[in-house]
């Protein structure tokens, strides 16, 4: 089964070339998460935490954002972080004009072009342009959920994941397909889906001749011909495709997503629903060769045509 694939996001976390407060030591990283801060001369600074202010402790020989209250060891690195406040993109990638605040954000970028993945998962071969992406991806075999929902307590592997989630909850799908009438909550979401109406899939199976659109998409199906099974379930069933796990799993989960524009009935899978609706609008795509009559559902079909051999 094809997904649609999640678009790569490029976090502050990810860089290789740190440039924020990463150069500030740990325990004074930590000092910053208290609701209070003690000096040199043992005396305790009292912070806003119950007015839900924070307290921008400056730290002797750092250098503090004025807009946000970060602070660097060192001026140099305060002021590239200020470009992130300003949008001042310097650094502009020579092959298709994309510009970056970070030249690290602009390294990374290049590798879409090179094709360069140097970060590979050591469980399933599955390769990844950014380090942080490969520990999304390793928690698929450990099964660590460690980001939830604090509306419905659904549990994510990664961030980005929980924040699609988050936005789900408003149930305002506002972009819609001008190729066809599916929409969709995030914008990423409906720019994945137009690749499917564009057609285009570079991404051929070496084994069976198969084309994908997706990389990722490739990947998977390239397990069912290995065998492999790298994305496991909590209660321990395991899959060759991301995408048949995310399926799987709602079926733990309760969650029906995929609901009928015409009584309400609501589904786990978009496929069922599909199948559903063609009681509504009298839709019989699958067609008896022998006698030509047509049914909803392929089951049926396969049922009928057990008739036409039967012994009498």
């Amino acid at each position: 089964m094809e997904f649609e694939e999640e678009p790569c996001r490029m976090r502050d976390e990810d860089t290789e070339e740190q440039t924020d407060s990463e150069n500030v030591s740990k325990d004074k990283q930590l000092q910053f998460q208290k609701p209070y801060v003690t000096n040199k001369n043992g005396n305790t600074i009292i912070s806003k935490t119950e007015q839900n202010f924070t307290q921008k402790v400056k730290v002797k020989g750092s250098f503090t954002c004025t807009e946000c209250g970060k602070n660097f060891i060192k001026k140099g690195n305060l002021t590239v972080h200020m470009k992130s406040h300003t949008g001042e993109k310097k650094f502009t990638c020579t092959l298709c004009g994309k510009t970056f605040v970070h030249k690290s954000k602009l390294k990374i970028h290049m590798r879409s072009h090179t094709g360069e993945r140097p970060y590979t998962c050591t469980q399933c071969g599955n390769s990844f342009i950014v380090k942080g992406h490969l520990n999304d991806h390793m928690r698929y075999h450990t099964g660590e959920k460690p980001f939830a929902c604090t509306q419905c307590g659904k549990s994510f592997r990664d961030r980005s994941a929980l924040k699609d989630h988050l936005v789900s909850h408003a149930g305002v799908r506002s972009f819609s397909c001008d190729q066809c009438d599916k929409t969709f909550v995030l914008a990423s979401h409906l720019k994945t889906h137009l690749k499917v109406h564009a057609g285009v899939k570079p991404h051929v199976c070496s084994l069976c001749g198969k084309s994908f659109a997706r990389l990722h998409t490739l990947k998977d199906h390239q397990n069912m011909h290995s065998g492999m099974k790298p994305y496991i379930c909590d209660c321990g069933k395991s899959f060759t495709a991301q995408s048949n796990l995310i399926e799987h799993q709602k079926i733990h989960t309760g969650e029906k997503p995929h609901k009928c524009s015409h009584c309400g009935k609501s589904f786990f899978f978009l496929k069922s629903l599909k199948n559903h609706e063609r009681v509504h609008i009298g839709e019989k795509p699958h067609q008896c060769s022998l006698c030509g009559k047509s049914f909803a559902h392929y089951p049926n079909l396969l049922v009928h045509k057990k008739n036409h051999y039967k012994v009498v």
